[in-house]
């Protein structure tokens, strides 16, 4: 079986080297990019299960890179390296779509985890799916408004059986949020059930992922039907919400 390829996308070359001897010794396969030139080389020709993005890389810096590869599809999975206290950038790459992030200096330790995590959650989605996919199976689906959500496949099936690109955190934000319909859900409880409580991650990141979400199954984002928020508490499903 072909062992996971994870990209480390740093300029910094100590820790890219420290890194990449890291990974490699616990059985992944590794690419070591010095810049985003290198990491958009590299695709041409593999395929990326997990990249590990330095946002503050000269020339073309991690954010951009992660637009870019999300303007391709969900995957792979996105994980951003941050300076300390820069939450600011945190935010964006939440926004742009990233599965998590950790801050400098980290833990190699902390960091196998997370991109263990990030694999578990992408192994449970398909790779793709066709332009005319098959209706979703009978058990184990939720109503999401229109749609539908398989949760033994994590797959969003719009009304023409085509399927909703998701990320793996946001088909484990919206699976915690359906199974537990016309309930109030803290942010804290939201990021236990669907993320992991990390360490010196805000409750507030939710809203940076909830944001996302509703873009993707709103009819209108600006006033969610769904997913909707109960001030000073948190959020509900509404599944009979169109």
């Amino acid at each position: 079986m072909q062992q996971p390829l994870i990209a480390v996308v740093e300029d910094e070359e100590a820790l890219r080297e420290a890194v990449t001897e890291y990974l490699s010794g616990r059985g992944f396969q590794v690419a070591p990019c010095a810049d985003a030139a290198a990491y958009r080389k590299l695709v041409e020709t593999q395929s990326v299960d997990v990249a590990l993005l330095d946002i503050a890389m000269p020339g073309e810096d991690g954010l951009s890179l992660a637009r870019w590869i999300r303007s391709r599809g969900p995957r792979p999975g996105i994980i951003f390296t941050t300076a300390a206290g820069m939450t600011v950038d945190r935010i964006v790459g939440l926004e742009i779509g990233a599965d998590d992030y950790v801050v400098k200096p980290y833990d190699l330790r902390e960091l196998l985890a997370r991109v263990k995590s990030v694999l578990r959650r992408l192994a449970d989605q398909p790779a793709s799916a066709p332009a005319t996919a098959a209706p979703v199976r009978a058990n184990r689906v939720v109503s999401v408004g229109p749609m539908m959500l398989d949760l033994d496949s994590r797959r969003l099936a719009a009304k023409d059986g085509q399927t909703v690109d998701l990320t793996a955190m946001e088909v484990d934000l919206l699976a915690a949020l359906a199974t537990r319909p016309n309930r109030i859900l803290t942010r804290a409880q939201l990021l236990e059930l669907a993320h992991g409580r990390s360490a010196g991650e805000s409750d507030r990141s939710i809203d940076i992922r909830i944001t996302r979400l509703r873009k993707k199954i709103e009819t209108n984002p600006d006033s969610p039907q769904l997913i909707r928020t109960v001030r000073g508490e948190g959020y509900m499903f509404v599944p009979d919400q169109a």
